[in-house]
């Protein structure tokens, strides 16, 4: 693959702890003031720290493309690339190397080999909803869809309709064996207000079984997992391993429904955490 990204971290064989990080709004900070942007270099200098001292592997898991991860990288002046990105809301896994090489994970590509996802069942489920449920779902053209992933905008009409809707579609697609994500938007990382995110994705996709894929790839006891995240879509991430915490600056929505939350925001919030669980790193 004719893709490349910074340096990652430092790359051991060995495997002891691993931390799963959601990237918009958790690692990157779109605001990338200079506070920000200071506290998230303070973030990557103790992680290059505790990569080399604990054994540590390093991920982010995200909506985000490969493309809009590297202008975000640049955006924010990060210096290391993650062990391994599952990009596209966890459809795509790839290893990077310590040159920034950017590796397709053989394991999970052969797992959705044998996934039933085409886009003509997503776009026969849209036909559906519209015209026998009147439920309207409208791309998220800016995104460009991609081969296993499929994302669009659901806009609020009044809160017991939505509620009603969204089960709809969450039924629906069900019923045509596809996974789905719904969750709220968050204008803060470029979204519209009053919308909700659903991404059609293959069954047995997504966050949730990439953390646990992860672990298994990398034979790391639960005990020694970690993950932070800031919305409605990273809260099974969060439950899936032993430490998941919501950051300072997470949605109301998700903060409805996860009690593990930082004090404080961005980095320093993980900072808060990671200090704790390793106070002599």
């Amino acid at each position: 693959m004719n893709f490349k990204l910074n340096k990652s971290f430092l790359n051991a064989n060995e495997a002891k702890y691993i931390i799963f990080f959601d990237f918009d709004e958790t690692y990157f900070p779109h605001d990338c003031t200079d506070e920000l942007l200071k506290n998230l270099n303070e973030l990557e200098e103790y992680l290059h720290l505790l990569v080399q001292k604990q054994f540590l592997k390093i991920g982010w898991v995200t909506g985000s493309d490969l493309n809009q991860i590297a202008h975000k990288m640049e955006r924010a002046n990060i210096s290391y690339s993650p062990h391994f990105i599952a990009s596209n809301l966890g459809t795509e896994v790839y290893n990077v190397s310590e040159k920034g090489d950017l590796l397709p994970n053989k394991e999970w590509e052969n797992r959705l080999k044998k996934v039933n996802f085409s886009s003509d069942t997503v776009k026969e489920l849209e036909s559906e909803l519209y015209n026998v449920y009147n439920i309207e779902l409208v791309e998220q053209t800016q995104l460009g869809q991609k081969g296993y992933k499929w994302n669009y905008y659901y806009f609020e009409k009044s809160k017991t309709k939505s509620q009603y809707d969204l089960k709809i579609i969450s039924h629906v697609a069900k019923l045509n064996g596809l996974g789905i994500n719904i969750n709220r938007c968050n204008p803060k990382a470029g979204d519209p207000k009053g919308a909700f995110d659903v991404d059609f994705i293959p069954l047995n996709t997504g966050k949730k079984e990439i953390v646990k894929f992860m672990i298994k790839y990398y034979q790391v006891p639960l005990a020694n997992t970690i993950a932070f995240g800031d919305s409605g879509n990273d809260v099974e991430m969060l439950k899936t391993v032993q430490y998941g915490y919501l950051l300072g600056n997470a949605t109301e929505e998700a903060k409805g429904l996860h009690d593990n939350v930082t004090i404080s925001h961005y980095s320093l919030g993980i900072l808060e955490v990671l200090k704790k669980l390793f106070p002599n790193p």
